[in-house]
């Protein structure tokens, strides 16, 4: 099976100023711990079509909240694949864990970003039994799955992206 992509960390100073933005709790040299254990998803196992993300920094999730997390990774992946993100399916199916956009959808020129392709993860315990949802740092929380896809004979986009969330529909 040939490669289609190659996971890579985002730079350091990146990490930093998003785990800082959304996490005042943690002081620099925590952050530049998280930074320093950043681990690129992986396949569990030789039939795993899921690459999983691994959380940088411990997670608690009670009923009805909502979280955003900067993984650290990037993606560069051939033009004609795209890198789907779901929950870890044990995860969503003991905790009703959801990514807030039901599925995130990471295209091939994302990597070239402003923001490095920086992958985030906006997660929320939809859980409808009072369970609190605890993931430890280095732990999978999100699987990523890529997909080859085709165009229609008639496409004739040329516009290039420069964002993230939303920016190719401005």
């Amino acid at each position: 099976m040939a490669g289609a992509a190659k996971f890579e960390v985002v730079s350091r100073e990146n990490f930093l100023r998003a785990v800082e933005e959304d996490f005042t709790e943690y002081n620099q040299k925590q952050r530049e711990e998280m930074f320093s254990g950043l681990k690129l998803p992986r396949r569990a196992t030789k039939g795993s079509a899921g690459y999983d993300f691994f959380a940088p920094f411990d997670l608690t999730l009670a009923p009805g909240e909502t979280v955003k997390i900067p993984t650290g990774i990037r993606v560069r992946m051939r033009p004609d694949y795209v890198l789907m993100l779901f929950p870890r399916s044990g995860l969503g199916f003991k905790y009703r864990l959801q990514l807030n956009n039901t599925v995130g959808i990471i295209d091939s020129d994302y990597y070239d970003s402003d923001n490095e392709g920086h992958i985030f993860a906006k997660l929320t315990n939809d859980s409808k039994d009072g369970k609190t949802l605890s993931v430890k740092t280095g732990e999978g929380f999100m699987q990523g799955i890529f997909l080859q896809y085709g165009l229609t004979e008639d496409d004739d986009v040329s516009m290039i992206r420069n964002g993230g969330f939303g920016s190719t529909t401005k």
